[in-house]
């Protein structure tokens, strides 16, 4: 399976008094780039939720800082599923400044798959090739 590529650029509000991305931002652009990778499989998150009545639930979340971004850089998230089964799915991230190629974290994300009342539940059929479940 492919990595996926998000693009974002850092706002002001992302940074700190540093002058650097706040470090909680890095989370937030793992989501949106997570979320960004499942349409690039072939559905939304939203409707897995609404349709299907899934959830992807995070149950660990792990960054490593190693350069600081800063307002208006540009920061290409990889995002690319190392690991998947029928109940569990890891996601794991890669950032790096556009310009200069310069790498400025790396995460991961574990998930479960469970229902609305938050119960675990195994992966529907439909959505197991895209996450390279057999």
């Amino acid at each position: 399976m492919q990595p996926h590529q998000t693009r974002v650029r850092v706002l002001y509000a992302e940074t700190d008094q540093m002058g650097v991305v706040y470090y909680a931002n890095y989370l937030v652009w793992m989501e949106v780039a997570r979320v960004e990778f499942c349409q690039a499989l072939g559905f939304r998150y939203k409707d897995m939720e609404s349709e299907d009545g899934v959830m992807i639930a995070v149950v660990e979340a792990q960054c490593r800082y190693l350069y600081p971004a800063r307002f208006d850089d540009e920061v290409i998230v990889e995002t690319r599923i190392p690991s998947a089964n029928s109940r569990i799915v890891s996601f794991g991230y890669e950032m790096r400044l556009a310009e200069g190629d310069r790498r400025v974290a790396t995460g991961s994300t574990r998930h479960i798959f469970c229902n609305r009342e938050m119960k675990p539940v195994r992966l529907p059929v439909k959505y197991r090739k895209a996450f390279g479940v057999s």
